[in-house]
């Protein structure tokens, strides 16, 4: 595989992502919500960093930053959008611009709906994708910012990536979007095993991500809302589930 990528927890449940590409071993982190958790895994890998991504400027995805460029150094990339909002860019990005890591090449994509600015990483080589609080394992983001319109453009967008593309979400939600999401569709038997089956996971201690486009187009609710109007309606509801 071109581009190996790992999740790595930080804080109550969030995720750093760090890639490292295998032909250069040019390494990236994606949304380092906290700084020591990534300076382990980067000084493990030999303590090289070439870029630092961020997807959105929430403080539990870029809290880190400061302290992993002061270590290693790495360019910091984000939206040109959001860029009065996030860390000093090195490289200040919009849709359809590319970020090279080694011999590695990313598209970013505009995906807003959980913030207005919000941006994702497609890495083809991976394939991954680094989708932020976009779209996360059968569930999706909050709209704390943008609309029901533009998160169901978003998703859409993320469901024509090719199916084995892997989705390198924020947050460790799956368990909890599993009981949503069978609220929703009961019938669905692929959920249904799924959510068996991260209740198995969560329950050993392991993660539940990355998951795969495929699975998100055949078990998540929001990835599947037909249009807008049923995206809505499902994120309300998601909004007061517990």
């Amino acid at each position: 595989m071109a581009l190996t990528v790992t999740g790595i927890p930080c804080l109550s449940d969030n995720y750093v992502w760090l890639l490292q590409d295998a032909a250069t071993g040019a390494i990236a982190v994606c949304d380092p919500g906290e700084a020591d958790p990534a300076i382990a895994a980067v000084e493990r890998l030999g303590g090289r960093l070439d870029l630092i991504l961020l997807t959105h400027h929430h403080g539990d995805h870029i809290g880190g930053v400061s302290a992993l460029q002061a270590r290693f150094g790495g360019k910091i990339i984000g939206a040109a959008a959001d860029a009065h909002r996030l860390p000093k860019l090195d490289q200040a990005v919009r849709a359809g611009d590319t970020v090279t890591l080694g011999s590695a090449a990313g598209m970013v994509l505009e995906t807003p709906g959980h913030t207005v600015g919000h941006i994702t990483f497609y890495f083809p080589d991976g394939p991954a994708v680094l989708c932020g609080d976009t779209l996360f394992a059968l569930g999706c983001g909050r709209l704390l910012e943008g609309s029901a319109a533009q998160m169901h453009a978003s998703l859409q967008a993320l469901a024509a990536l090719p199916p084995d593309t892997r989705v390198c979400c924020g947050h460790e939600y799956t368990e909890s979007n599993a009981r949503f999401a069978l609220t929703v569709e009961p019938g669905n038997q692929a959920l249904i095993a799924r959510a068996t089956h991260v209740r198995n996971l969560r329950a050993a201690g392991q993660p539940t991500v990355p998951t795969t486009i495929a699975m998100e187009r055949a078990e998540n609710p929001f990835m599947r809302a037909a249009d807008v109007a049923r995206l809505a309606a499902i994120r309300t509801a998601k909004d007061s589930f517990r």
